[in-house]
């Protein structure tokens, strides 16, 4: 590694996996997602149950009131049903490709679940889809007809439009070079906007071309952290196995076996769920569950419904010694490096929480069940570090009454009766996504998962699987994750520590070059010879010690404890920093650290380290803006300014005087309504830019200058673009246009696609 400049600016290629929420407007006669609940096995069981006694009458009436009295007529991750006749031929071709058991393999047969998605209504075969599906299926409508560059483009990106999970999964459509542009991150913003914006093309369309509207539907895609709130009231009215049957995607693109893929995020979902109820055995053993009287986590999980952003970078330099037989640096030297530089970059991840990227989350004194509000932390942390975060986050709730702390105890209709009597002001959480999903599953004793040595996740794994905490057939869920090249095919990491941007253009992008400043840092720091794994112990509790950190971040936790003779020499290196630390009157071992200090002194290391690094990133100005943003209270951090957004839809009172359940709700509508429309406007505002861009190198390309043409019918194409731009934000826009602009952005993409290859 010496002399190599990995992971600098020339080095580096970015890519995005975003995760989108959806939902679909309609009433309940036309909507899949309450029809099926009707149509179910499952409801009519509940009502002759009821009927004979055997199920309390409240059952069916919570249920039924779940799907009559929803005024606002959204419906989350519901699928859509659409007339297969308005399907055209290359639309089908596709649907029959992933209709296959076997997509390696066509002679195998169709798939066994086929039933499920063609349907017969009206006398006439439907198509019943989720959206995630239904995006790249709308792909491949408006590649009929198109001119071939077009037409290549649309099929080339098609795979890029995932339907593993819950809500769609779109990869970037390729890598980003950062060496393009003198501010790293931009251009990986942008392409991130140009992805949202055809997502947003293609929903329109399909509401038009494909009768969603003329049936009663209308599709919405756009950004959200958090699981639905009905999503999670349906929920609790439900079996597991039928919440997997209304929620978990078939899987029918991306994968060769679809209906394996499927049964696989059954397995994640039951996983999750019995890994919850595990965790309460957990909090019993650390002390912080000291009776039996506990509330028990819901049989069913709804973690898989969040979203996320995750940002993977890759090393050219890395790839090219990876993908040469006799380069001495081998898998070993990748894994062995590559965990050590986690284990230091794991230590700057508390600058991301809710500076760049947040979830605001607004908790009520009910909801301060251990068992409930902490999730999956006690399979993260250690006892110490979990009974240490749970009594700060009490602490800083303030629910106390005559001096005593208070938490809840148990019956819903007590714990909201002494909200009220007392008056209890609830809590703010600024990232709450990274709180409520296992996001860094922690090492065991016998098994540590950055050592640095081959194999060690399949160890870990095993030992999780004999705890119950997870299944050995799952990847390791980590903050920060090795893609090794021997798997990926090219050699590098994935943030999965994002919930939601407030500004594509300015959060990701300083977020992107931050993330690559740190990591450059590491890889040169480790180069260098000034970190060992030695300096950062392999040890749970060292582990422990640095995550708890950004979990008290994620919280809003104002503090946090190291012991004075910590092990890890990194940590010390850090500790000698930060300002304002002094001994602990509460744990005589330990140091009592703030975390606003701690980020400042993150900070300083960057700038004092990596002074180099910094003027070639151009991250000067990057750095001045977070400072800025860890500032309490700054609206340059996303967390105080969305939730500043979100309470100002609320009539601007204080969050302090907002109830839990409207802020939470005001959340998801500021998501869908709010973020999506200015979001939609700062795509079109790239777009137009790279209209002009692509008519200056059509005046040097023949092939691009006749698919322009064919596209814009002879027309200047910003004039076009300008004439339709307002119908795009409206909605008003009608099918017709609506295939031109979205011709006009693939071209865009495939232009990009050659300037970054």
């Amino acid at each position: 590694m010496a002399g190599a400049r990995l992971f600098h600016a020339e080095d580096v290629t970015v890519g995005v996996e975003n995760e989108w929420q959806v939902c679909v407007i309609g009433d309940v006669e036309h909507i899949d997602l309450a029809q099926t609940i009707l149509q179910s096995k499952h409801y009519r069981n509940l009502v002759r149950r009821t009927q004979s006694g055997d199920v309390p009458a409240q059952s069916l009436r919570a249920l039924d009131a779940w799907l009559q009295h929803n005024s606002s007529r959204i419906w989350e991750n519901s699928w859509v049903r659409l007339p297969y006749r308005l399907l055209n031929a290359v639309a089908r071709a596709c649907l029959d490709h992933d209709l296959l058991a076997d997509k390696s393999r066509p002679e195998a047969g169709q798939r066994r679940d086929t039933a499920r998605f063609l349907i017969t209504q009206h006398g006439e075969t439907w198509l019943r889809i989720p959206v995630s599906y239904l995006l790249k299926l709308v792909l491949s409508q408006v590649a009929e007809g198109a001119d071939p560059l077009v037409r290549n483009t649309a099929l080339a990106i098609q795979d890029c439009f995932l339907n593993d999970n819950t809500s769609p999964e779109i990869c970037s459509f390729y890598p980003v070079r950062l060496d393009r542009e003198p501010q790293a991150g931009a251009a990986v913003a942008r392409e991130v906007q140009r992805r949202f914006l055809l997502t947003q093309l293609l929903t329109a369309y399909a509401n038009q071309a494909l009768g969603l509207r003329d049936h009663g539907q209308e599709v919405q895609v756009y950004s959200s952290p958090h699981t639905p709130w009905r999503q999670k009231q349906l929920n609790r009215l439900i079996p597991d196995a039928f919440y997997r049957e209304l929620f978990m995607s078939p899987c029918l693109s991306g994968w060769d076996d679809g209906e394996a893929k499927y049964r696989y995020m059954h397995l994640c979902h039951e996983v999750l769920s019995r890994s919850q109820l595990n965790a309460v055995r957990k909090m019993k053993e650390a002390g912080i569950i000291q009776n039996n009287l506990v509330i028990l986590p819901s049989l069913s999980n709804t973690g898989l419904a969040n979203n996320g952003v995750h940002i993977s970078i890759g090393s050219r330099c890395l790839t090219r010694w990876m993908a040469e037989p006799a380069h001495p640096f081998k898998a070993a030297d990748e894994k062995n490096i590559g965990d050590l530089a986690t284990k230091m970059i794991e230590y700057f991840l508390p600058l991301f929480v809710g500076t760049y990227s947040a979830s605001p989350h607004k908790l009520e004194f009910y909801d301060f069940h251990p068992e409930t509000i902490l999730g999956f932390l006690p399979h993260e942390l250690d006892h110490t570090h979990l009974r240490m975060l749970w009594r700060r986050w009490k602490k800083k709730g303030r629910f106390k009454v005559f001096g005593r702390a208070l938490t809840p105890f148990g019956p819903e209709w007590i714990d909201r009766l002494l909200n009220r009597l007392f008056g209890f002001k609830g809590d703010f959480v600024p990232d709450f996504r990274l709180l409520d999903y296992p996001v860094a599953l922690q090492s065991t004793a016998e098994s540590p998962a950055l050592d640095g040595c081959l194999g060690n996740d399949q160890r870990l794994l095993a030992d999780l699987a004999e705890q119950g905490v997870f299944d050995a057939r799952m990847p390791v869920y980590r903050l920060w994750r090795l893609r090794d090249y021997a798997r990926m095919k090219f050699s590098g990491f994935e943030a999965r520590y994002y919930s939601q941007f407030g500004d594509t253009a300015t959060d990701m992008a300083d977020a992107v070059c931050l993330q690559v400043l740190i990591t450059a840092l590491a890889y040169r720091t480790i180069g260098a010879g000034l970190l060992n794994h030695a300096d950062i112990p392999d040890s749970t509790e060292v582990e422990s010690e640095r995550r708890q950190i950004l979990f008290g971040a994620a919280a809003g936790i104002p503090t946090f404890y190291i012991r004075r003779d910590t092990p890890c020499a990194f940590m010390q290196s850090l500790l000698a920093k930060v300002a304002r630390t002094r001994p602990s009157r509460r744990y005589p071992a330990c140091i009592r650290v703030r975390a606003d200090e701690y980020r400042k002194a993150l900070v300083k290391v960057l700038r004092e380290d990596g002074a180099d690094l910094i003027r070639e990133l151009n991250a000067g100005r990057v750095l001045d803006d977070l400072e800025k943003r860890l500032q309490p209270g700054n609206g340059r951090n996303v967390a105080v300014r969305m939730s500043d957004e979100i309470r100002e839809s609320l009539g601007g009172n204080s969050i302090a005087r907002t109830r839990g359940d409207a802020f939470n709700q005001a959340a998801e509508q500021y998501y869908r309504e709010t973020l999506r429309h200015r979001e939609t406007g700062l795509a079109l505002d790239v777009m137009a830019s790279d209209i002009a861009a692509l008519q200056a190198a059509a005046a040097n390309d023949p092939r691009l200058r006749a698919a322009l043409a064919a596209v814009c019918g002879g027309r200047d194409g910003t004039a076009l673009f300008s004439e339709m731009k307002q119908g795009i934000l409206d909605g008003t826009l009608k099918q017709d246009p609506l295939g031109q602009m979205i011709h006009l952005l693939l071209l865009i993409i495939d232009r990009e696609m050659n300037l970054n290859k």
